[in-house]
């Protein structure tokens, strides 16, 4: 944001129009804070000068930072315990419907936000998407300077020597499984919703379990990578852009099946004491021109479709939801919130043999 920007938008707040969503603002008071609670790396420090510092400024609330790896336990507990510390969570979509069945996160207004719920990918009752992010092959260009084309060479060991990573989760390594074995993208859910189509799917992770290092937060791939302890691995798209050209790392990313998704919502936990402060942050980190914003620091896509017509069109290749990307799949939630219990279990018991 420029400083000519900020000045309009500072000007603005007393009137409660920022970043485009008509909230009543009162003047702030002293010790007014938002703790926010994010992934991270790479994505929170976008965020961090994209939206936390310039909301700050817009309004006079202090954001104080947290950082998490998407425990759906933890907020359940603090909700229930009634010791709810967080304000606004970036939360996974993997578990937010079921959260917001239960009552844990809380059911937004979105008249009160002022924005509209039909120009979002993936909005919820409880939740306003984030960013469109990616999980992408991210591999060493110095060990693979061809690099892998299809994600059937993730799968190939033959053609691909050496450790692959993947994150340790059912979600989505299914799903690459099938696609790696010839499944169309369009077939992927239909296939696996039938037990042969899972049978299938874990024989064709079996083929490369040996060689699977499972990491589990987003950090560890590029780290992976840059310790050469494996050859490629999956990782979020954003990382690996991080990776280069903030750390000079020789990798590359593929794109082929990739996936994109509103993988993480901003919600806010049933009980917060600053539920009114939550909605103004909520509503100016979900603008056009806030998501805009954000894709200056990191690749991932704005939520708000009128976001795109504002991304810089030299970054805008690199976003996971830009026109080029057309082999790429989303994640069905609605299957995972219906079959991952039963699926992760088995993933669970297949990892332990």
């Amino acid at each position: 944001m420029t400083r000519k920007s900020l000045m309009m938008v500072s000007g603005l707040a007393a009137t409660g129009l920022v970043a485009g969503a008509l909230i009543m603002i009162r003047p702030a008071l002293a010790g007014d804070e938002l703790r926010v609670v994010s992934w991270g790396g790479a994505l929170q420090s976008a965020q961090r000068k994209a939206l936390f510092e310039p909301f700050s400024q817009a309004t006079g609330i202090k954001i104080t930072e947290d950082e998490y790896n998407g425990e759906a336990a933890k907020i359940r507990a603090m909700v229930q315990a009634k010791t709810v510390s967080w304000d606004v969570i970036a939360s996974l979509s993997e578990w937010v419907t079921l959260l917001c069945d239960e009552g844990i996160l809380e059911t937004l207004d979105w008249n009160k936000l002022g924005l509209d719920r039909t120009k979002f990918v993936g909005a919820s009752d409880c939740a306003v998407p984030a960013e469109i992010s990616g999980t992408v092959v991210a591999y060493d260009k110095d060990r693979l300077p061809n690099g892998p084309k299809t994600i059937a060479d993730f799968f190939d060991l033959q053609k691909f020597p050496g450790k692959r990573g993947l994150w340790k989760t059912p979600r989505g390594n299914l799903e690459w499984a099938l696609i790696a074995d010839g499944v169309a993208i369009p077939d992927v859910y239909k296939i696996l919703n039938t037990p042969e189509g899972v049978d299938r799917a874990f024989k064709k992770l079996e083929t490369i379990k040996k060689e699977i290092v499972w990491w589990t937060s987003g950090a560890q791939p590029p780290q992976l990578l840059a310790d050469g302890q494996v050859v490629m691995t999956s990782a979020w798209n954003g990382r690996i852009y991080d990776a280069v050209k903030n750390s000079g790392k020789n990798f590359g990313m593929m794109w082929d099946a990739a996936t994109w998704s509103a993988s993480s919502l901003w919600t806010i936990p049933t009980g917060t004491p600053r539920r009114e402060e939550a909605y103004k942050f909520i509503a100016f980190a979900s603008s056009p021109q806030s998501q805009a914003n954000l894709t200056r620091y990191v690749p991932y896509g704005p939520s708000n479709k009128d976001g795109m017509s504002l991304v810089d069109p030299a970054i805008l290749p690199e976003l996971p939801n830009a026109p080029e990307h057309t082999n790429m799949w989303s994640v069905d939630t609605r299957f995972w919130n219906e079959k991952g219990d039963v699926l992760r279990q088995r993933f669970n018991v297949w990892l332990a043999k």
